[in-house]
């Protein structure tokens, strides 16, 4: 029984060890892991009237979107499986969202061929931007679920971005405006010292 008992324990230790690899593999340099998802905001939870409630798409394109809450839903939908990192240290892993591929979003309203960044315009008057090539990854959409059940408005709901390979200010929450443009239109926080690439492999929190 005792090396029995030994072994079991060699081989959880052994398991344990394995699976601490994997995961110190997957967190960015400077981040922690929580199994929460911490609230961070401007202060103010937008209150959400479905019936009034729009996304609007324009700028330069082709055909311009404005959608109701229910509209979007019946957009063909996506799910992503990812991890997410704040820039002020923590990282939740395996974060299952369900909602619309950008590239669906891409594909109706047809961008002109001069644009290069994106702007989003939030319920509570927060905005960031990319660049629209940063876009196109596979795994960028806008979430209405998370988990499996519907979006909170703490966390965003009913609409917010999902960048998994940015910092989680540029997974902009309560998205109303999606704006094509030709010339960047920097955000609240790059406007206030956070750096505009935001690549948390590299550390980027802050511009230089």
């Amino acid at each position: 029984m005792g090396n029995f008992c030994g072994r079991v324990n060699a081989n959880f230790i052994a398991g344990r060890s394995l699976f601490l690899d994997v995961v110190i593999e997957r967190i960015p340099p400077g981040q922690r892991v929580t199994g929460r998802l911490p609230r961070l905001d401007l202060g103010v939870v937008p209150k959400f009237n479905e019936e009034t409630w729009r996304l609007r798409v324009e700028g330069f394109v082709e055909n311009p979107l404005k959608l109701t809450f229910a509209e979007v839903l019946n957009l063909p939908r996506y799910s992503e499986t990812a991890d997410f990192h704040c820039v002020t240290g923590w990282s939740r892993l395996d974060n299952k969202w369900d909602g619309v591929s950008f590239k669906t979003i891409v594909d109706t309203v047809k961008p002109k061929p001069e644009v290069r960044f994106v702007t989003f315009e939030c319920s509570d008057g927060y905005t960031t931007s990319l660049p629209f090539a940063n876009l196109l990854a596979g795994n960028v959409l806008l979430a209405y679920a998370l988990d499996e059940q519907r979006l909170e408005a703490k966390h965003g709901g009913p609409l917010r971005m999902v960048v998994p390979d940015k910092y989680g200010y540029k997974s902009a929450k309560w998205v109303e405006t999606i704006r094509f443009t030709i010339d960047e239109e920097i955000g609240y926080w790059e406007q206030r010292g956070y750096s505009d690439t935001a690549d948390p492999w590299k550390e980027d929190r802050y511009s230089r």
